[in-house]
């Protein structure tokens, strides 16, 4: 599985804010990819949900739920993104990721899920992850 790359919801949230220009046309570059199948993606259950919250509630100008649900359908319904989800043994590692590495919670939860279906990279802009010595991060910003 060393070719499966987890998002991170930030570069989701990315490819469909509207506020942000050039990392919204970086970001849907790298989402359009994996729909097209030019790439193979993963996405967790966690991210998923993180994606509805932040594009209803946290982006600069709001999606309403519909389209944002519509979103999250995409993906879902996608045979390109492959979905993954976490057990309770995932959030108790992740407890341990979080105090090891000094990680937020919710990093150290899509960590441990990585972990556990032996996926090692990340596409994000979030420096954190690489405070945990198996995990790459490829940064869709770094030639911006």
């Amino acid at each position: 599985m060393k070719d499966k790359t987890i998002f991170d919801t930030t570069t989701l949230v990315y490819a469909f804010n509207q506020s942000e220009p050039k990392k919204r046309r970086t970001c849907k570059k790298f989402v359009e990819d994996v729909f097209l199948g030019n790439k193979r993606g993963v996405l967790t259950n966690q991210i998923l949900s993180e994606l509805f919250v932040v594009l209803t509630k946290k982006i600069e100008n709001p999606l309403n739920k519909e389209k944002a649900g519509e979103i999250i359908k995409g993906f879902v319904k996608s045979p390109n993104w492959e979905k993954i989800n976490y057990t309770s043994e995932s959030v108790f590692r992740a407890t341990k990721i979080s105090k090891n590495y000094n990680l937020s919670f919710w990093d150290s939860l899509i960590v441990s899920t990585m972990l556990e279906k032996d996926i090692f990279k990340i596409v994000t802009e979030d420096s954190d992850f690489k405070k945990v010595p198996k995990i790459k991060i490829e940064n869709p910003f770094k030639n911006l």
